[in-house]
């Protein structure tokens, strides 16, 4: 099993008091130096290309973002997303890292990549940076796999507590990716109703503030892995949340890292019976330094297994 990050991805610094502070990727970084780990096959992760973002955000987003990139100082994009001198080619190494571990995984069987990066990119629309992220780049990620590797059926499935409106949006008519995510709901962003359906391709469940292990396992046993099942990925794509966790300050969902191991090990399992093994995660949200470090340490323990 891989892994692929980027020393640049700690440059992204949004200033102090934001949330998605570079102690995020540290805690995470250094929860996987441990000898447990250590069979892990350690990437550097290139830069996305131009044309790799291009598949999934419009021109004129990206040309935006490399023009207004900052040289000192930072520069608020909206209330929550900031670009600071490092965000730039933070952001790249996090798509090329997602994009890079797509080739790793469909050069062979029983092959599994984790990338902890930052800034996350679930949010991030095919025209514009919202909700921390610049880049979206587990849909890079898919659109290089149905592009380069010609696959006709990709799944992303996402369990960070917040709804990916970027990933849903820019694939909500592509009906070879089906995007399923569970979430709270009301919360940021304010999308992901039930009845967000896009071609068939689209399955949002959402979670109440309260929910707890029960809720989450439920939703996804009895309604979002049999859609996985039915139907058969050739490869999945993991939005790796873990601020559903009961620690995390962004929200009301009383996770705990058991949860990530459990629903870790279903993907896998589900990777092994459709898409000979091939699974693809990347770092989204988790907000509370300690609850990150143990679910990401949780979640890779599974996904090596």
């Amino acid at each position: 099993m891989r892994l692929y990050t980027h020393p640049d991805c700690l440059r992204h610094d949004p200033g102090p008091g934001h949330a998605e502070q570079p102690a995020r990727l540290r805690a995470v970084l250094q929860a996987l130096d441990h000898d447990r780990f250590a069979a892990l096959d350690r990437i550097e992760a290139p830069r996305a290309t131009r044309a790799q973002l291009l598949r999934v955000h419009d021109a004129e987003h990206v040309d935006r973002l490399f023009a207004i990139a900052p040289a000192a100082a930072t520069l608020r994009l909206d209330e929550d997303t900031v670009m600071s001198p490092g965000s730039l080619d933070a952001a790249l190494h996090a798509a090329g890292a997602v994009v890079a571990a797509v080739d790793y995984a469909m050069s062979g069987d029983d092959r599994r990549a984790f990338c902890p990066v930052r800034p996350p990119g679930h949010h991030a629309t095919g025209e514009q940076a919202m909700g921390f992220c610049l880049f979206n780049n587990v849909a890079a990620a898919a659109a290089h796999a149905l592009e380069v590797h010609h696959l006709k059926r990709v799944v992303i499935a996402d369990f960070d507590v917040h709804h990916g409106n970027g990933t849903q949006a820019i694939f909500e008519r592509e009906p070879r990716v089906l995007f399923l995510s569970s979430h709270q709901s009301p919360l940021y962003p304010g999308t992901g109703s039930e009845d967000e359906r896009g071609v068939g391709n689209i399955v949002n469940g959402t979670l109440s503030p309260g929910a707890g292990s029960a809720e989450f396992r439920e939703l996804w046993d009895g309604q979002l892995l049999p859609r996985m099942h039915a139907f058969k990925p050739q490869l999945i794509l993991v939005s790796a949340g873990f601020d559903a966790h009961r620690a995390d300050p962004l929200a009301d969902i009383r996770l705990g890292q058991e949860d990530y191991a459990w629903i870790t090990g279903r993907l896998l399992a589900l990777a092994r019976a459709h898409a000979n093994g091939r699974l693809v995660s990347t770092l989204e949200g988790g907000y509370d330094l300690g609850a990150l470090a143990a679910s990401a340490a949780a979640h890779v323990d599974e996904l090596m297994k």
